[in-house]
């Protein structure tokens, strides 16, 4: 195969910095080892040709912008994925009379708490880049526990509490993928908070879900990863991510050869494989014809994230 031209849209607030932070920097030094050029472009200000382009604007409702400027190249990637707050998709949502006795969790509504929404506007204001601690997901006995407000706050989302367990242990499962090919693997906490600094190093390699699978089709996710647990037989999905973090953790050698082996799924894409159709209408796009956000994230993504109500936790967090 010879070489391809390769682009990576990122948001016009980002920079050579900001790509550090992502796993798609670790595929683009794959693909630059099997003789790929790479380029990255920062906003929809300048159009550069490439074979190929990959939607990397890391915010949960992505401005039509950017998605109208991938659908210029001849192969886009997540072009049609514009929405993946978790209203959009997630499993078992609450209401305050929703009539449900169980455990129930309350969670951001943006991807990783609205942490990236915060660091743009931040930039936009001229403030520091700061390090922000992972997100703090409240656990309360019964769903009559949750102050009401919650259920009222545009960025919050109540959620039941179902958590896959192996003995003491909590357990979720990381579906990567990239176009025909993905690797799944289960990791543990030993608290209810499973994710980031909290994984314990020994994870397994499991097969994906089916279901899952078929619910990357329906989402039209080329390239992302999908947080899931799976209790009963039954799969949760729990959080969607089109802008994959670099691991917080020491560099592991299955990790790194299954990301190794999940960069040549790209190049599927030059065989003949089309991406999944963008959607003209429906949920996962956003009716703002100026390409802006007002009124979805904007108003979401403007208050950072404050557990409700610590004190009534169903136990301690890690």
């Amino acid at each position: 195969m010879g070489g391809r031209r390769i682009a990576i849209l990122m948001h016009e607030r980002d920079d050579r910095q900001s790509i550090g932070h992502y796993a798609i920097a670790t595929m683009m030094d794959f693909w630059r080892k099997d003789g790929h050029r790479m380029t990255l472009l920062y906003g929809t200000g300048t159009h550069k040709p490439a074979d190929i382009l990959i939607v990397h604007v890391d915010l949960s409702v992505v401005p039509r912008e950017y998605l109208d400027f991938a659908l210029q190249y001849p192969i886009a990637l997540n072009a049609g994925v514009a929405d993946i707050r978790k209203t959009t998709f997630a499993d078992n949502l609450l209401d305050a009379g929703d009539p449900y006795d169980g455990p129930v969790i309350v969670k951001s509504n943006l991807n990783h708490g609205g942490f990236s929404e915060r660091r743009i506007a931040n930039l936009e204001a001229g403030r520091p880049r700061r390090k922000v601690p992972p997100p703090d997901y409240p656990i309360f006995e019964q769903l009559a526990a949750v102050p009401r407000d919650c259920f009222n706050r545009a960025d919050l989302v109540v959620q039941k509490f179902q958590p896959e367990r192996d003995g003491d242990f909590y357990c979720i499962r990381n579906l990567h993928f990239i176009g025909d090919h993905l690797s799944c693997i289960r990791r543990k906490a030993r608290g209810p908070i499973v994710g980031g600094e909290r994984y314990l190093p020994e994870f397994d390699v499991v097969e994906p879900h089916p279901e899952m699978l078929a619910v990357r089709e329906r989402l039209g996710l080329d390239y992302g990863k999908f947080d899931y647990v799976v209790v009963d037989g039954r799969p949760i999905l729990l959080d969607i991510n089109k802008t994959v973090g670099n691991s917080s953790q020491p560099p592991n050698a299955t990790l790194t050869g299954q990301r190794r082996v999940r960069a040549r799924g790209l190049y599927a894409y030059f065989r003949g494989m089309r991406p999944f159709p963008v959607p003209r209408t429906g949920p996962g796009l956003t009716p703002d014809s100026d390409g802006s956000n007002a009124g979805v994230s904007r108003e979401a993504g403007s208050r950072p994230f404050r557990p409700p109500g610590s004190g009534r936790r169903r136990s301690p967090l890690p």
